[in-house]
């Protein structure tokens, strides 16, 4: 059964192109089913059936959270349900598309349903105390400051900040390429107060962080290797809460800023679509939401007669 896993993992890395993060997902979510198949008694994969799928769900649903406390009532999300169908879901399609298995079991599991989450983002005055520059300048905080302005001019997600090298950095020209989910390329133009901040650290920061055995990723830790992605963002959290911010910031929040800040001043929905790298512009339309509703708090608070 595991091999059959490997089969599909390396089918996402050189077929489908999905992102790491996609590919450890998926590996961990069909592990969980391998074990509690292994728990079973099941031996292969011909000898599941829909009834296991669905006990497996069930199991799911019901169990306590990892590392929660002893006699915790927390139970998985609907969001984890949902990604450990989709996982089966995948699996499955690309079984019976190979001919390895005769049926694809999975198709009946029906996917619950989502609430859909509307962004958060910083307000412009939150965004002004956190890029102030700190002083005085060190290498830290040059690439501290060249990871915030990056982020908020032109929206790149962490793995692609994280991922950012220097042959994919255009400065005199205004923009950068990044290599988005699905190894799909796209270009962003940057701001001019991002482009400084990025020369800046790239003169007197960076340098200073490099070593022999560096590789080419434009932001670099104290240790001049590339930054984990949760090492990244707590550099980023501790900035936050040096600039007075109290408000609990995610990764995704300095993204969302920016696409919901364009909106506001006028930006096209297709134009931010292309710049996030979204793949359908309903994923893009969450920001119309964000925009509204700020609107009509605007209006009850400052219009005469609410």
């Amino acid at each position: 059964m595991e091999t059959l896993v490997e089969d599909f993992l390396q089918h996402l890395r050189h077929e489908r192109g999905q992102s790491e993060l996609t590919q450890r997902t998926y590996a961990a979510l069909l592990r969980k089913f391998l074990d509690w198949s292994a728990a079973q008694g099941l031996a292969s994969w011909n000898s599941v059936e829909l009834d296991h799928l669905m006990a497996f769900l069930k199991h799911e649903r019901e169990r306590a959270v990892v590392n929660s406390p002893k006699d915790s009532p927390r139970r998985l999300s609907t969001d984890s349900v949902y990604l450990e169908i989709s996982a089966l879901r995948a699996f499955y399609r690309y079984a019976e598309t190979e001919g390895l298995l005769p049926h694809n079991l999975a198709e009946s599991l029906s996917l619950p349903r989502r609430w859909k989450r509307l962004p958060k983002s910083l307000s412009s005055a939150d965004i002004e105390r956190l890029l102030t520059p700190e002083t005085p300048a060190t290498p830290a905080s040059l690439c501290d400051q060249a990871v915030l302005e990056l982020a908020y001019a032109s929206g790149l997600r962490l793995a692609e900040m994280r991922d950012l090298r220097l042959e994919q950095l255009h400065l005199e020209a205004g923009f950068i390429s990044v290599i988005g989910k699905g190894n799909k390329e796209r270009v962003v133009p940057v701001g001019r107060t991002a482009i400084a901040a990025l020369q800046a650290y790239l003169t007197s920061g960076r340098p200073k962080l490099v070593n022999p055995k560096s590789p080419a990723n434009v932001f670099l830790s104290r240790r001049g290797k590339p930054f984990a992605s949760v090492t990244l963002w707590l550099r980023v959290k501790q900035r936050v809460r040096r600039a007075g911010i109290e408000r609990n910031v995610t990764p995704h929040m300095l993204r969302h800023s920016f696409a919901t800040h364009l909106l506001e001043h006028g930006a096209d929905l297709r134009v931010i679509q292309e710049l996030l790298g979204h793949a359908s512009i309903s994923t893009t339309e969450l920001y119309t939401h964000v925009t509204g509703k700020r609107l009509l708090d605007v209006h009850r608070k400052y219009h005469p007669r609410p």
